[in-house]
């Protein structure tokens, strides 16, 4: 795995390669008509669901949180909520993510949002080598050490993934 550059870059891949951190790209043909982008990404790309990861967003007691769970789970939103320190998280309506992320769904990234949010990595993401989660962008994944998506989003990791 080598450092690589997007054409124009996404802030997600600008925020990798200024942190000199090892990626690639995986570009993939997205279907404007699918509704499960992660699934969608790893069919694309021939890669086990458990290491493509999708970002979401919940509201939380004090504010937005991201989420980073494998695509061959959902999000347990108590588990979330307490490895922030809090009760109760709901996922954040679709318009007000877009705006605070900089990103569309189907294509937000945990890296390069406009505003650094709390994050939270799925503890499973430490049993891979590298993982896969959005570049910014429908049709482009970023992989790399999972080492690299938590250090740079100040992410704690914890089991936040029902299977």
């Amino acid at each position: 795995m080598g450092k690589a550059k997007a054409p124009g870059g996404t802030p997600a891949t600008v925020a990798l390669t200024k942190a000199k951190a090892d990626f690639t790209l995986h570009p993939y043909d997205h279907d404007p008509a699918a509704q499960a982008y992660g699934e969608e990404a790893a069919d694309a790309l021939g890669v086990p669901y458990e290491r493509i990861f999708k970002t979401l967003v919940a509201e939380t007691e004090s504010g937005l949180a991201v989420a980073v769970v494998p695509v061959a789970g959902r999000l347990d939103l108590k588990a979330l909520a307490s490895a922030l320190g809090g009760k109760r998280a709901a996922m954040a309506e679709a318009a007000k993510v877009e705006r605070v992320t900089g990103y569309v769904v189907g294509g937000i990234s945990p890296l390069g949002q406009r505003k650094q949010l709390p994050t939270v990595v799925d503890a499973s993401a430490l049993e891979f080598e590298t993982i896969y989660f959005s570049a910014g962008r429908r049709g482009l994944q970023i992989e790399t050490a999972p080492a690299n998506l938590v250090a740079l989003t100040r992410a704690v990791t914890s089991p936040i993934a029902k299977r």
